[in-house]
């Protein structure tokens, strides 16, 4: 909904289309509701496909026999969709995770054949975990990721930093009184929360600070209890590709929240300058005591922070750079 909004505020007719109902608040546009399978089974089988990524090809025969199911069930609702928004008048389509809204990418395909542009857009772990749908690689006319680990995994892809409504939040220069800190992992496993806590569980013998873990909260009252904090930590000691940031740092920045993430060395290569508080699992401890105890450094953090994300994750910067890529790829 991000890049929609950013597309929209430049003047750029735009729709999002999701195949499930968000289970944290966040906007939505033309949902589908299909029928999402939660529950321990089905998160144990997502995290099982974690493997080098490679086109996707289905596990076994019962795989294949479920996503054929899938879009045979769903069909009718996603062709009164198609038919109800005209989604076949617009110009550029956006792939989200470059996957279709069928398995089969019957979509993609007729797009294709009406001479459309297609753009693969690769989030989070989408990459990592599934791989890549040959066919529709193929169809693509760009690729594009969020995710500074994809530009090693994916041939030919380029790097987009996240849009992001930076001006929604006002900025506020953090109280420093007393140091409070928030983590608010949507994967553990990812975001390295278990590791994160025995850190704090030992610093809490020594120091005297406040510490809040947000999970399975919506995001309004994760916003609400961020305003609160003056220190964050996104990821450190995540297994698969947790280092670096995400939108929730992306969204501290723009509140003025100073955050600790992991980043490996090529990452900070990348960035460059930067103004993330950049840890280890073996250095968190060290650099949070330093912050207890010099806790007026959070303010110096703070505005760096703020400067950083505009000038990076705006509206306007990130879509000057996607308007870019769009000419240079014959889109435009």
């Amino acid at each position: 909904m991000d890049f929609v909004n950013m597309h929209r505020q430049n003047g750029i007719e735009s729709r999002l289309v999701t195949l499930y109902k968000n289970t944290l608040n966040f906007e939505e546009d033309i949902c589908l509701g299909l029928p999402l399978h939660t529950g321990k089974i089905a998160k144990n089988w997502r995290d099982n496909k974690i493997t080098e990524v490679k086109y996707y090809e289905p596990k076994n025969i019962f795989e294949s026999y479920y996503f054929s199911l899938r879009d045979f069930k769903n069909k009718s609702r996603i062709n009164k969709i198609i038919e109800e928004y005209k989604l076949y008048d617009y110009d550029i389509y956006h792939f989200d995770g470059g996957m279709d809204l069928f398995r089969d990418l019957r979509f993609a395909k007729e797009l294709k054949k009406r001479g459309k542009k297609i753009v693969c857009c690769y989030f989070g772990s989408d990459l990592r975990t599934r791989g890549i749908f040959k066919e529709l690689e193929e169809m693509s006319d760009l690729n594009l990721t969020v995710e500074f680990d994809h530009i090693q995994l994916h041939h030919n892809i380029n790097y987009l930093f996240f849009p992001f409504d930076v001006d929604q939040f006002d900025f506020k220069s953090p109280e420093t009184d007393r140091v409070k800190i928030i983590h608010s992992p949507t994967n553990r496993f990812f975001k390295g929360t278990d590791k994160i806590l025995k850190v704090i569980e030992e610093l809490k013998k020594e120091k005297e600070f406040d510490f809040i873990l947000l999970e399975n909260k919506n995001r309004e009252e994760v916003l609400e209890i961020k305003k609160t904090c003056n220190l964050a930590i996104d990821q450190v000691g995540g297994e698969e590709g947790g280092t670096g940031y995400g939108k929730n740092s992306i969204e501290n920045f723009s509140m003025g929240l100073p955050t600790i993430t992991e980043f490996t060395d090529d990452y900070l290569k990348f960035l460059k300058e930067n103004p993330f508080i950049n840890c280890t699992i073996h250095t968190l401890k060290k650099n949070i005591s330093n912050i207890i105890d010099n806790p007026s450094i959070l303010k110096e953090y703070s505005y760096k922070a703020r400067e950083w994300v505009v000038r990076h994750h705006s509206f306007k910067a990130v879509n000057e750079k996607l308007i870019e890529l769009f000419k240079k790829n014959n889109i435009l």
